[in-house]
C-alpha cells in the first residue's frame, strides 16, 4: 500500500494506531447501528429544512408579518404577496448562507481532528444535543411577533444547521469501521433509506392526526391532542417531534456502533495537528488528484441538488398551485421514494461500480427534472398533451398533477442514491485512516458554493420573467459536475 504523502511529510504524525475497517454488513450489529443513526437524525433536515418548518417560517411568519405591517399597502394585492414571498425566501437564503459559510470554514478542521483524537461518540453527542435543543425551541416560533423574534429563530436554525453538518462529518468518519469495505455501500444506502422512511412515518402521523381531520374530518372528526391549525401548531410541532425522535432513536447507535477513536488521545493535539494537516492537504492537492477532481465535481452537482431540493417545493406550490395537503402528500411520497433510493443506490454501486452508478444517478435526475419543467397547469410535455381533470378528489385532480408527482419519484430516488454513492466514492478514494479529514473537505464541497444554485435561479428568472427558465438554469451546475466526474479515475478494485 502506498504511503500517504501528507503523513509521510509530517514528522509529528506519530499518532496512535486507529482502526480503519470493520466487519459484517448492513444487517450486522455495527453496520445496522451506524445506519439507524440516520433514522434518528435525518427527519430534522427533511421536516425542518425542506418541507414543513422552512416554508412555514418564510410564508406565515416573514411574509405574513410583512403584509400585516402595512409596509406593502400601496401595492396591488398580487404584487404585495409576491414581495412578501420574496422576503421570506430571502430570509431562508440568509440562514442557509450563514450556516453554509460557518460549516465550510470549520468542517474540514473538525474532520481532520476526528482522525487523530479520542472517542467520537461523546463529540457526536454534543452536536446532537445542540440539534435537539434548537429543534424543540421552534415550537415558540409564532407569527405576529409572538414567541421568539425572527432573529432568534434564524439563530436557532443556523446553530442547528451547523450542528447537523458537524454531526454528518462525525458520523461519516465512522463509516469505514461500520462493516467490511465491500459492504459499506449497502450500509450507507440503508442509512439514507431509514432516514427517509422515518420522515415518511412522521409525515403520515401529521397528516392523519392533524391535517386530514381539519380538512375532511377523517380519520378523526377533529385534530387530535388539541392541536389548533389556525395557530400553525401542526407546523410548529415539527420541531419538538424531531427533537424527541432524535433523542430517543439515537440511543441504539451510541450503544452498538463501533467508534474508531483512540481512548485517551489528546483532542487539543488532534485539533492542532489536524489543522496543520488540512493546510498541507490543500497545498499538496496534486497527491490526491482524483479525489480532488471528485470533490470539485461534487461541489457543482451537489449545489444543483441542494437548489433543486430547496426550491423544488416552492416552485411546485406556486407554479402548479398545490395546497398544503397536496404539499404534505408530496413530502410523504418523496420521502417514501427516497427510502427506496438509499437501497437502490447501494445495489447499483455493487452492480456497475460507484463512479458509473453516480453518473447514472445524476443523468436520470436531470432528465426527470427537465421533464417536470415541461408540465404546466394547461398542458404536458411542452404542449404536446392538453391537461385534463382526472378525478374530483381532495388532491392531485389533474393529469399534470399526477404526472409531475410520478416524476418526483425518479428525482427522490436518484437524489438519495447519489448521496449514498458520493459517500462511498469518498471512502474509496480517501487515504486509509484519514476519511474524517476528507469528509470535512467533502462537507466543504457541498456547502462552499451553496449560494450558486439559488443565485442562478434568481438571475435567470428575473432575466426571462419565467419560473421554468429560472429552474432550468440549475442544470448548468449538473452539467459541470457530470463532466468533471467523467475525468475521475477510480482504483482498479472499485472501478
Amino acid at each position: 500500500m502506498a504511503t500517504d504523502p501528507a503523513l509521510a511529510a509530517n514528522p509529528l504524525a506519530n499518532q496512535p494506531i486507529r482502526q480503519t475497517s470493520g466487519e459484517g454488513g448492513a444487517l450486522g450489529r455495527t453496520g445496522f447501528s451506524w445506519a439507524i443513526f440516520e433514522w434518528a437524525r435525518n427527519p430534522y433536515y427533511i421536516l425542518i429544512v425542506i418541507y414543513i418548518f422552512a416554508p412555514y417560517f418564510a410564508r406565515d411568519i416573514i411574509g405574513a408579518d410583512l403584509l400585516a405591517s402595512g409596509t406593502l399597502a400601496g401595492l396591488p394585492d398580487d404584487q404585495a404577496l409576491a414581495a412578501a414571498n420574496a422576503q421570506g425566501q430571502a430570509t431562508i437564503a440568509s440562514v442557509t448562507k450563514w450556516a453554509g459559510l460557518i460549516a465550510a470554514l470549520t468542517a474540514p478542521f473538525l474532520g481532520a481532528a476526528l482522525d487523530r483524537g479520542g472517542r467520537l461518540k461523546p463529540i457526536l453527542a454534543i452536536f446532537l444535543g445542540s440539534i435537539v435543543v434548537c429543534s424543540a425551541m421552534l415550537w415558540f416560533a409564532m407569527p405576529g411577533g409572538q414567541g421568539l423574534s425572527v432573529g432568534a429563530i434564524m439563530v436557532l436554525l443556523v446553530v442547528a444547521y451547523v450542528s447537523y453538518t458537524y454531526s454528518e462529518v462525525t458520523h461519516n468518519a465512522m463509516l469505514s469501521v461500520a462493516g467490511e469495505p465491500r459492504r459499506l455501500a449497502m450500509i450507507s444506502g440503508l442509512g439514507l433509506g431509514l432516514g427517509n422512511l422515518a420522515a415518511t412515518l412522521i409525515f403520515l402521523a401529521i397528516a392523519l392526526l392533524f391535517v386530514l381531520p381539519a380538512a375532511i374530518g377523517w380519520p378523526f372528526a377533529i385534530p387530535q391532542f388539541g392541536v389548533d391549525l389556525s395557530k400553525f401548531e401542526h407546523a410548529r410541532l415539527a420541531g419538538p417531534i424531531c427533537a424527541v425522535w432524535l433523542a430517543v432513536f439515537s440511543i441504539p447507535f451510541f450503544l452498538n456502533a463501533r467508534d474508531p477513536g483512540v481512548p485517551g488521545a489528546s483532542w487539543a493535539r488532534a485539533f492542532g495537528d489536524g489543522a496543520v494537516s488540512v493546510w498541507r492537504t490543500l497545498r499538496a492537492a496534486t497527491h490526491y488528484r482524483e479525489l480532488m477532481k471528485f470533490l470539485v465535481a461534487r461541489m457543482f452537482y451537489a449545489d444543483g441538488m441542494a437548489a433543486l431540493l430547496a426550491l423544488g417545493a416552492v416552485y411546485v406550490a406556486l407554479f402548479l398551485g398545490w395546497n398544503f395537503l397536496e404539499m404534505l402528500c408530496y413530502a410523504i411520497f418523496a420521502s417514501a421514494c427516497a427510502f427506496a433510493g438509499g437501497l437502490i443506490g447501494g445495489w447499483l454501486e455493487s452492480k456497475v461500480g460507484v463512479k458509473r452508478a453516480l453518473l447514472v444517478e445524476i443523468m436520470l435526475m436531470v432528465l426527470a427534472g427537465l421533464t417536470q419543467l415541461s408540465i404546466t397547469r394547461e398542458s404536458l410535455f411542452l404542449g404536446l398533451i392538453e391537461n385534463s381533470q382526472v378525478w374530483d378528489g381532495p388532491v392531485f385532480q389533474t393529469l399534470s398533477d399526477i404526472v409531475y408527482l410520478s416524476l418526483i419519484s425518479v428525482v427522490a430516488i436518484t437524489v438519495t442514491a447519489s448521496i449514498s454513492s458520493g459517500r462511498t466514492m469518498l471512502v474509496t478514494l480517501a487515504p486509509p485512516g484519514r476519511s474524517g479529514e476528507f469528509f470535512g473537505l467533502y462537507a466543504i464541497a457541498g456547502t462552499i458554493t451553496v449560494w450558486m444554485g439559488p443565485l442562478l435561479v434568481e438571475q435567470f428568472t428575473l432575466w426571462s420573467g419565467d419560473q421554468r427558465i429560472g429552474m432550468v438554469s440549475i442544470n448548468i451546475l449538473f452539467i459541470i459536475g457530470f463532466a468533471t466526474l467523467l475525468t475521475v479515475r477510480m482504483p482498479e478494485r472499485a472501478a
